[in-house]
């Protein structure tokens, strides 16, 4: 008995120590080319077919230390070399950055403001100006999924702090937070009553009436449409990035129009749309744009003033609305899929509204790298309405940094100033200077 098992076990180390040996073999023959005349056998160290095909893991070479320094070495030559004044410099800009996170939330919207109307969720703002030089008001309405405090940003990059310093008497429009018993307010109730109450409360601080409307984005598509139904009540319409034509090649367009987008179950289903959903959708237009953001923080990070400008915006950017079920509803089968604003087929509270019965001075503005509201969309304003003061203008930017940057300080706000003053009983001339200031942007 303890003589056979003597022998298994010899014969199990024999196979151990032949597979070895064939392993080793394998490697050696790995390292160097074979040289066998025509005809002639394999050598005996050569590995036989079976045993390469069960010892191929095994013949892969690993690289020697010596040839792993030599390639890290030749990969640290490709790149420029790292001066001691560059690491200092990468540090510094880490804990600039650092710095400016631990000062917490910019503080957004701090134009200082009365509540002069509210109902339900939303209220009407009114800026405190010291000195009113132009006798119309201004209305702002902002998108209904949004935070009005993008058109009041920061100190020093606000549209509302531009618009009091050159005299005007402005409003707008906060939506406020819905709640779960506001998902059945319609489109009616937002576009024609809510938004109907703010342009009468505005237009009775001014001495003739009306009020100069501007409506960005979505809220661009509910001010059209109530001016449409009720043209007598505005001095005239400004629609910055607002979407008009709903039939066109966006990707937004495309989603909601697939038979997949099921607008019932999602309203029945939520009551009032998450903002977290819309959020991802708008993410989808442009997946690489987090990335370009951190990208562009951190090449940013020594400078303090694009760094309150850059929490600022994404303060803004992640501070979003829930969408009224039933507006949502209406908004999606009656202007996305089925068009109706653009062909007359609408009805605002059981009233049609047409584009053509607009008379007041229009400006519709698009942008270049808008990938919210394309140019098709945006720009069928001014061809449908019926003002003989119209213009559209087309300029370089993005939906949202086109309109908030420094650039725009620079040349869409004294643009849009121009144009409300120059309709305004403005001092003789200020209407050429608007033109040709518009004609040099616009080219």
């Amino acid at each position: 008995m303890t003589t056979s098992r003597a022998r298994r076990r010899s014969r199990a180390s024999r196979r151990r120590n032949a597979r070895r040996r064939r392993a080793r073999s394998c490697r050696r023959a790995s390292t160097r080319p074979t040289r066998t005349s025509r005809g002639s056998r394999p050598s005996r160290s050569s590995c036989s077919s079976r045993s390469r095909s069960r010892w191929r893991t095994g013949c892969s070479r690993r690289p020697s230390r010596r040839s792993a320094r030599r390639s890290s070495s030749a990969t640290a030559s490709a790149s420029p070399p790292s001066t001691p004044s560059d690491r200092i410099e990468s540090v510094n800009r880490f804990l600039n950055l650092a710095r400016r996170v631990a000062r917490g939330r910019p503080p957004v919207g701090s134009t200082p403001a009365d509540v002069v109307h509210r109902e339900n969720k939303w209220r009407l703002l009114r800026y405190r100006s010291e000195a009113v030089v132009h006798e119309t008001p201004v209305l702002l309405v902002p998108s209904l999924i949004n935070r009005h405090y993008v058109l009041d940003l920061l100190p020093g990059k606000s549209f509302v702090e531009h618009l009091v310093g050159q005299g005007f008497d402005v409003f707008c429009i906060d939506w406020g937070t819905p709640a779960d018993e506001d998902r059945y307010l319609t489109f009616d109730d937002i576009a024609d009553r809510y938004i109907g109450r703010a342009i009468r409360v505005a237009s009775s601080f001014g001495a003739r009436g009306k009020a100069h409307v501007l409506g960005y984005c979505m809220g661009g598509t509910l001010a059209t449409v109530h001016a449409a139904a009720h043209p007598e009540r505005l001095a005239s319409l400004m629609a910055l990035a607002a979407p008009i034509r709903f039939d066109d090649d966006g990707l937004l367009s495309r989603w909601v129009r697939s038979p997949g987008f099921d607008v019932d179950a999602l309203v029945d289903g939520f009551g009032n749309v998450p903002w977290p959903l819309m959020q991802a959708s708008f993410h989808m237009l442009r997946p690489t744009l987090s990335l370009w953001k951190a990208v562009k923080l951190i090449d940013k990070a020594w400078d303090d003033r694009f760094l309150d400008g850059f929490f600022a915006t994404e303060t803004w950017g992640n501070d979003n609305v829930s969408f009224p079920g039933e507006c949502y509803r209406t908004y999606i089968r009656e202007l996305y899929r089925e068009d109706r604003l653009i062909r007359g087929e609408m009805s605002l509270s059981g009233r049609r509204v047409y584009l053509e019965d607009i008379t007041c001075p229009v400006l519709s503005i698009t942008f270049e790298h808008d990938n919210i509201v394309p140019h098709a969309s945006a720009s069928a304003l001014t061809e449908r309405v019926s003002s003989e003061d119209r213009e559209h203008l087309h300029l370089p930017g993005g939906h949202v940094g086109a309109v908030v940057s420094s650039a725009a300080k620079k040349e869409l706000w004294p643009l849009m100033c121009d144009f409300w003053a120059s309709r305004d009983a403005a001092p003789v001339g200020s209407q050429a200077r608007s033109k040709k200031r518009r004609a040099a942007v616009s080219h």
